[in-house]
């Protein structure tokens, strides 16, 4: 009998001003650039992470470019590992498929599918059909407002009309019915992001019960034991990213060592 899927370490690459950062979620505004809170600054090219996760095996990473000003450190990711990486930031129905060609392994989007922010079925139709469902990842970042968790776009400052469920079957804007044109979700918990405080627990639990295609969230995680609790919350459904808790990106919480040899165990058991 095959063992249960074990929850795995996904890692990313942030871009901001061409750099690699660390970003504490939700002070990134276009009107209000003063806000801005940064954990980390990286020496390294984007290039050098790209290098680094595809030395170990790390597939399934994010490239997020968050704001303008990052194509070209993006590119540089891509082609240090073509194929390795998923990008998000700014994606379109006009660029996705450059950023295919320019080595992705699939393009993440949000705030185009958020016009005024309301949920846009035929853009999402429009993009999936265009690059393929399996080349496409729809982020469902979010922020907490009460017992309910709304998808948030604009660098995570604007709340849109979508909440985070299983839904309904007359209503379109859910898990399950963007599963239908899409082959992963990623899930940034905006409250969380980049404080090193710990993961939301309670949105972890429900996208194990609701999701039905690979996800990684991304939030809070600040000790290797989040792995563990993701994949007891989660049934192993939910893959975790690490950000500024890893020693790779100036943390003193996670080591980068630690979270492979993690992966190691979960792929050997797969």
């Amino acid at each position: 009998m095959a063992s249960p899927r074990r929850s795995l370490f996904r890692p990313c690459i942030d871009l901001h001003d061409g750099h690699v950062k660390q970003i504490v979620g939700g002070t990134l505004s276009e009107t209000d650039p003063g806000s801005l809170k940064t954990n980390f600054v990286a020496k390294e090219s984007p290039g050098d992470f790209a290098r680094l996760y595809k030395l170990h095996g790390l597939e399934g990473g994010h490239l997020i470019k968050l704001g303008p000003g990052n194509d070209e450190a993006a590119k540089d990711a891509l082609r240090a590992w073509p194929g390795g990486l998923q990008i998000g930031g700014g994606i379109t129905e006009k660029n996705a498929l450059s950023w295919i060609e320019n080595g992705a392994s699939k393009v993440i989007v949000t705030s185009h599918l958020f016009p005024e922010q309301k949920f846009s079925l035929q853009r999402l139709q429009t993009i999936s059909s265009l690059v393929g469902k399996e080349r496409l990842v729809v982020d469902i970042s979010c922020r907490r407002k009460g017992h309910r968790w709304m998808v948030a776009m604009n660098k995570w400052q604007d709340i849109t009309d979508t909440e985070v469920c299983r839904g309904t079957e007359d209503n379109y804007q859910t898990l399950d019915s963007l599963s239908n044109y899409c082959s992963e979700f990623l899930v940034h918990a905006a409250d969380v992001e980049g404080l090193c405080q710990g993961i939301d627990e309670d949105l972890v639990a429900l996208l194990g019960k609701w999701v039905t295609i690979p996800t990684t969230y991304a939030g809070g995680a600040k000790d290797i034991s989040d792995l563990s609790t993701v994949q007891r919350l989660s049934d192993g459904k939910v893959d975790l990213t690490y950000g500024s808790a890893l020693d790779i990106f100036g943390g003193n919480l996670v080591r980068f060592q630690d979270v492979i040899e993690w992966n190691k165990i979960g792929l050997s058991e797969s």
